[in-house]
């Protein structure tokens, strides 16, 4: 059977550079030391940096996840953020390695084929969702079509639903005695893309598609999920209203979200970018190396020049 890869719904007229990629998420945690042995020990992550009450783990010395402690932080139902980050391994053995050693850790974790891709769930211990991932587009495809349904085909034909249980002995067949499961993540692992919760979907297509730029994957409608993306990848955003049409933000002691990163990947799609900000007088406010925007779910997204 011939697979065809998703494309863009629709592309920008002012299109975001196609190699513009996810960077890291920033997250405000309640117990900074608990969360760093977390991403060292469970999910791999090498700790690049820690001053005061902030650090920031990932590999090959770039971050992929950035901490910092909020006193008195609480978390909330009901409202706008995160609902989770995801974790992009180079191949399936690493995928495996991930696994086992969540397994071999009784970390609780939720494996499950995408067709598209193999995945597996879990929390870190103050319930943010991290998605481990790799890329099987081989297996088949998922896709929002152009009247928003949802669909998965396998690359033999057979119709899913796109959550399927994932062939863990296939999985592991991957592996070798040799295999060591404490080792970090390999220096190919970056951020695959982020899934946020929103207030609306239409006003979050206009946002990222419209006014950033960002290619439209599609919206799902019945699904109550939409998906953006840099350079026709199935999604580098992927939001949702499954905590209410209209939920509001969560309030300033919320622990979770921060904000999601990206990088430009020049300094030609930097001026770019900035020039298009200007032009259509979106408000962004300077940071460090790069600016903050807020979207209309008051999820925050930092740009960036790429280092």
């Amino acid at each position: 059977m011939n697979l065809t890869l998703p494309k863009p719904i629709a592309i920008a007229p002012r299109r975001l550079h196609p190699e513009t990629l996810p960077a890291f998420v920033h997250l405000k945690v309640a117990d900074l030391r608990r969360q760093v042995d977390f991403y060292q020990q469970v999910i791999g992550l090498h700790l690049n940096w820690q001053e005061g009450e902030s650090a920031g783990l990932g590999v090959a010395g770039r971050d992929l996840v950035r901490l910092t402690h909020l006193p008195n932080g609480k978390r909330y139902r009901g409202v706008t953020g995160l609902y989770h980050f995801a974790i992009l391994l180079p191949n399936r053995r690493e995928l495996a390695r991930a696994v086992a050693r969540q397994f071999a850790l009784k970390w609780r974790n939720y494996p499950t084929d995408h067709v598209m891709t193999k995945t597996t769930y879990l929390d870190d211990p103050e319930g943010n969702n991290i998605e481990l991932y790799c890329e099987s587009p081989e297996d088949g495809v998922f896709m929002f079509d152009e009247r928003g349904e949802f669909y998965a085909r396998h690359a033999d034909g057979r119709s899913s639903d796109g959550r399927e249980a994932l062939d863990l002995d296939a999985l592991f067949a991957l592996l070798s005695a040799e295999d060591r499961l404490d080792q970090p993540l390999p220096p190919q692992t970056r951020i695959g893309h982020f899934h946020l919760y929103v207030s609306s979907l239409a006003e979050t297509r206009r946002f990222y598609h419209e006014l950033l730029g960002f290619d439209d994957m599609g919206t799902g409608r019945s699904f109550r999920m939409g998906m953006v993306s840099a350079g026709g990848y199935h999604h580098h955003i992927g939001y949702n209203t499954w905590q209410g049409e209209g939920a509001p933000p969560p309030p300033p002691d919320a622990l979770g979200l921060q904000w999601i990163a990206f990088d430009l990947p020049n300094r030609e799609a930097w001026t770019e970018f900035l020039l298009r900000l200007e032009e259509i007088h979106l408000p962004y406010a300077p940071f460090e190396s790069g600016i903050l925007l807020t979207d209309p779910s008051q999820n925050t997204v930092l740009f960036r020049l790429a280092e």
